[in-house]
């Protein structure tokens, strides 16, 4: 075991000065996952700053109709939540198809949105791995690859990211607030994830040093018709093969509000933008259904062992749609 030093904090403040002051920390919130990565020695920091005890345990509802969620909020009591169940249910449905009991009631919000990818590849510190080492290559691309990235992946890395939350809070028009050196700033949850391009090993828009405190939902998308769906190898305890959340509202007879995300298809969850500006103003159709999920999985770019995911993400897309409008006999 190597060994690391440890530090609590009281605050956010301390938190964040901890995190300046010890080179080589990480923050550690539930561990569900840092801890899993340590012993497998693919991460070894120096000093953990515990956050687990900060006060951003609580859910509320904001002026403006808003949940601000705090970042220390467990897995188990989110999915539970009253106001969550009732005014966003796709995000309760997501976090009851993640992990375990036992683990979603150690899980935080916010180490949830930080985990890290499950490729195995990234976990194996004797195969090479840009995203554990940069310039090492990518093992997973002519390697073993079926539950990898169909879409947004780049030469350097096909990895997926693992979070069925970040799934449903892309939908949602999720913010993302955060505390660091420079202060507080806020990330919107579709664009808090990267992209691997060249550089793989940053999973996140997260700036050196800052802590997220919470998640905001907004007021926008309370009490509007949500679902999440998940396909896995089993029916619990599993990552998603492909995974669905969408938000969808529709008054006289045509689509007013889309929002839709694809999980397990690429390094971040994936905003499905065409899909959303084809449902726009359309008839909520088989049809235009299909059209609209087309449109955006037009552009997959699968590897030999994983183009059975475009499908079976088109076919979720498609019943959560159905479902949450069922469709008018025109087409």
């Amino acid at each position: 075991m190597k060994p690391f030093g440890y530090v609590r904090a009281g605050s956010v403040e301390e938190a964040a000065d901890a995190y300046a002051s010890h080179p080589g920390a990480r923050y550690l919130g539930g561990g569900t996952n840092l801890v899993d990565l340590m012993k497998l020695g693919v991460e070894q920091p120096a000093t953990l700053v515990d956050v687990s005890r900060l006060p951003l345990d609580s859910v509320e509802e904001l002026p403006d109709g808003a949940l601000r969620i705090g970042a220390t909020v467990r897995n188990s009591d989110l999915a539970a939540h009253r106001l969550v169940r009732d005014r966003y249910p796709v995000l309760s449905q997501a976090l009851l198809a993640g992990a375990s009991g036992q683990l979603r009631n150690i899980a935080t919000t916010g180490g949830n949105l930080l985990q890290r990818t499950r490729c195995p590849y990234f976990q194996d510190t004797s195969k090479p791995c840009n995203k554990r080492e940069p310039g090492s290559g990518c093992g997973a691309r002519d390697g073993v690859h079926r539950d990898h990235a169909v879409l947004g992946h780049s030469p350097h890395c096909i990895a997926t990211h693992p979070s069925d939350m970040a799934v449903a809070l892309a939908a949602l028009d999720a913010r993302i607030e955060l505390y660091g050196p420079d202060g507080e700033r806020t990330v919107p949850a579709a664009e808090f994830h990267r992209l691997p391009g060249d550089h793989p090993e940053r999973d996140t828009e997260i700036r050196p040093g800052e802590i997220v405190t919470a998640v905001v939902l907004p007021a926008a998308a309370s009490g509007l018709p949500s679902l999440y769906r998940k396909a896995r190898d089993r029916a619990s305890y599993a990552f998603a093969l492909a995974s669905v959340a969408a938000v969808l509202r529709v008054d006289d007879g045509v689509v007013q509000h889309a929002g839709v995300a694809f999980g397990a298809l690429a390094h971040r969850p994936w905003r499905a933008r065409r899909t959303e500006e084809a449902l726009l103003g359309a008839a909520p159709t088989v049809a235009a259904f299909e059209r609209a999920v087309d449109l955006e999985l037009a552009a997959a770019q699968p590897l030999s062992d994983n183009a059975y995911k475009v499908r079976l993400a088109r076919n979720l897309a498609l019943d959560v749609l159905t479902r949450l409008a069922p469709p008018t006999t025109s087409t």
